[in-house]
């Protein structure tokens, strides 16, 4: 399907990085288990909470690790829903389960109290989507998907962008979540805004922007990231990247970019409603706490 029978195991799954996963997600249940007891105001974690970090970490292996990833190397499309996934759907499925109490133990390491400036609304917004756009300037792409040290340093730094972006929308902190319900509305519309320039460019683009993607040695380069042995066997076995594609480089391209705008907007749309619902819940709670003040007890001794 789509050309993945054509490479060996290793290549799709990327036994490495699934173990890597597996170890942290062991790691997840060892803490908030056995271990939870050396952290301060500890509190059994729901199953709920349980199931987003394992959906988290699954989606997350797929993206980067899995079968998609390689997929990615060969198809824009592929490589926008990578994306996506990666920064978009798995962080704050993450972030939602993990605990409060762990993560009050986590910001407490240094190297994390220094975020706090980028964690403020519109800094995130603008640091996230801007270092998301930057990488997708064709130049920049083309020379990070070049380097195998840079594009894990990249994709690193971006992925702690987006968990930062997303923390004005799931604060698991209560203590800490001073976002008001418009704030956050207006910061979903600020992140919309912000990202459709660089998928606006890419959808109506005129030619195919991306060498990785239409220069077979610039792909058989690329691709010997992620595929074992020499990549000019790649040439000699497939041509180039248009032998896995089932649309022209343009088409797909244009398609990429879609399906990143598409993405962004349902799972922005999702969390508006999301955040709707949790203010309409605090002003009618409002109203029910001043309500028994106004016409309780007093009125009940009047009568």
């Amino acid at each position: 399907m789509l050309g993945l029978e054509y490479f060996s195991f290793s290549a799709l799954f990327s036994p490495l990085f699934l173990a890597f996963m597996l170890i942290v997600t062991a790691a997840y249940f060892v803490v908030i288990g056995p271990l939870s007891e050396r952290f301060a105001g500890a509190e059994p974690v729901s199953l709920s909470k349980k199931i987003s970090f394992v959906c988290g970490m699954f989606i997350l292996y797929l993206a980067q690790g899995g079968p998609i990833s390689l997929l990615g190397h060969m198809m824009f499309t592929f490589h926008m829903t990578t994306m996506a996934l990666s920064y978009l759907v798995a962080p704050p499925l993450l972030m939602m389960g993990i605990p409060a109490w762990l993560w009050r133990a986590i910001l407490k390491v240094n190297p994390f109290k220094k975020l706090g400036f980028f964690a403020k609304p519109v800094v995130a917004a603008v640091v996230f989507n801007g270092l998301f756009s930057f990488y997708h300037f064709p130049a920049v792409h083309d020379y990070v998907m070049l380097h195998f040290a840079l594009h894990r340093l990249y994709y690193l730094v971006l992925f702690i962008a987006a968990i930062l972006m997303w923390w004005t929308l799931i604060n698991p902190l209560p203590e800490k979540d001073r976002a008001s319900g418009l704030t956050k509305i207006g910061f979903i519309f600020l992140n919309m805004v912000l990202l459709t320039p660089a998928c606006g460019l890419i959808i109506f683009s005129t030619k195919p922007m991306y060498a990785t993607y239409s220069d077979p040695n610039i792909w058989a380069q690329a691709m010997g990231y992620c595929v074992s042995g020499d990549p000019s066997k790649l040439l000699q076995a497939f041509g180039g990247p248009t032998f896995f594609n089932i649309m022209s480089t343009k088409v797909d391209q244009q398609v990429g970019g879609i399906v990143m705008k598409f993405i962004q907007e349902f799972i922005f749309a999702s969390m508006l409603g999301r955040v709707f619902f949790q203010w309409y819940k605090t002003e009618n709670k409002e109203d029910d706490d001043i309500a028994p003040a106004e016409y309780g007890e007093g009125s009940l001794n009047r009568a």
